[in-house]
C-alpha cells in the first residue's frame, strides 16, 4: 500500500489506524533517553509524494477513519502544508473522523491559536506530546525544554480545542530524585491537564545510555519494578486535575498496565496497584514488555 521508510513509530492507540509519512526522523531529536529517530536526518517530505502515498491508500483502504502522520513531529510543518495534506484527506477518504500527529510544545505555541484552529477545522484535532516530567531541572538535564514550555503548551492547547494525549516517563529521575519527578508532574498536570495522560517506563538502548548517563550527572541509579510501582502510586494519589484526565499505562514499557479516568477511578487505580506492592497480583513479564 505505502513503502514506508523504516524504522516506523506511533502511539499504541493508532496501531489500527493509517499513518501516512509527512516527515521523516525528528526536528528536534535531541532527547537523551530517546532512540526512536537516531539512524534518520529529519526531512520535510515533498508534499507530491505525500500526497501519492494517500491516494494509493485510498485505493487499499477507501473506508479508512483514522490518520497518524508520522514521523517525529510532524505538527511542525508549515500549517499551510498541514492544510493541504488534511484537505486531501479529507477528499480521498469520505468517512475519515481524525488526523492525528506527534508534537514538540514548540511545535504548538509557534502555531497559536489561529492556526491551531484552522488544522482543527481540518480535522486534525489530537496531537501527542512527551512532557516526560514536570521537574523543571529534570527536563533540562534530559534536554527536552521547560516546565514552563510544558505549561504553556498545554494551556494554549486546552484553550484551543486541540486534544492533547501526553506522556510521563516513570523512573526518569533514578532512585534519588523520584519524589521531585513525580511530585512536579502532577502538579504540572493539575495546573494544564491534557485530554489523555500515559505512562511509560524508562528503558535505554545502548546507544543513547551514555549520553543519557553523561547528561543525567553522576549517581544516577535506575528504579526496579517496585520503584516505579511506588512512583505511579504516588502520582495518581496526587493527580488531582481540575477536569478530567484519561488515564493509561498501556504503553508496552509498563510493568503494570492501569486503564482509568481521573480523578474520578483514583481509588480503584490505587487499589490495583497496591495488590501488585503487596504481592497480591504479579507484574507484567519482561519478555512481554518493550518499546
Amino acid at each position: 500500500m505505502i513503502a514506508y521508510d523504516f524504522p516506523l513509530w506511533r502511539p499504541p492507540s493508532e496501531g489500527d489506524n493509517l499513518i501516512v509519512q509527512a516527515t521523516l526522523g525528528c526536528r528536534f531529536n535531541a532527547c537523551t533517553f530517546c532512540s526512536m529517530y537516531k539512524t534518520k536526518t529529519f526531512q520535510a517530505r515533498p508534499l507530491a509524494e505525500v500526497v501519492a502515498d494517500i491516494d494509493r491508500a485510498a485505493v487499499a483502504w477507501p473506508d479508512a477513519r483514522r490518520v497518524f502522520l508520522a514521523d517525529g513531529d510532524a505538527y511542525c510543518l508549515p500549517t499551510d502544508d498541514l492544510i493541504a495534506l488534511c484537505d486531501h484527506l479529507a477528499a480521498r477518504f469520505p468517512d475519515l473522523q481524525r488526523i492525528s500527529a506527534y508534537a514538540t510544545p514548540f511545535d504548538i505555541l509557534r502555531k497559536g491559536a489561529d492556526d491551531i484552529a484552522r488544522l482543527k477545522a481540518r480535522r486534525l484535532g489530537l496531537v501527542y506530546l512527551g512532557i516526560e516530567t514536570g521537574w523543571d531541572d529534570l527536563l533540562k538535564r534530559v534536554a527536552k525544554g521547560s516546565a514552563a514550555q510544558m505549561e504553556a503548551a498545554l494551556a494554549l492547547a486546552r484553550t484551543s480545542g486541540l486534544k492533547v494525549s501526553a506522556t510521563l516517563i516513570l523512573g526518569l529521575g533514578g532512585q534519588s530524585g523520584w519524589r521531585e519527578h513525580i511530585d512536579a508532574s502532577a502538579d504540572l498536570i493539575n495546573r494544564a491537564p491534557p485530554i489523555y495522560l500515559s505512562t511509560l517506563q524508562l528503558g535505554l538502548e545502548e546507544g543513547v545510555a551514555p549520553r543519557f548517563l553523561d547528561r543525567i550527572g553522576p549517581g544516577f541509579v535506575p528504579q526496579d519494578d517496585r520503584g516505579v510501582l511506588v512512583e505511579l502510586h504516588r502520582l495518581v494519589e496526587r493527580l488531582a486535575p481540575p477536569a478530567s484526565v484519561i488515564f493509561r499505562s498501556n504503553h508496552a514499557s509498563n510493568a503494570l498496565a492501569l486503564a482509568g479516568t481521573l480523578p474520578r477511578d483514583r481509588d480503584r487505580l490505587l487499589g490495583e496497584i497496591d495488590a501488585v506492592l503487596d504481592g497480591r497480583a504479579g507484574v507484567r513479564p519482561r519478555w512481554l514488555r518493550g518499546f
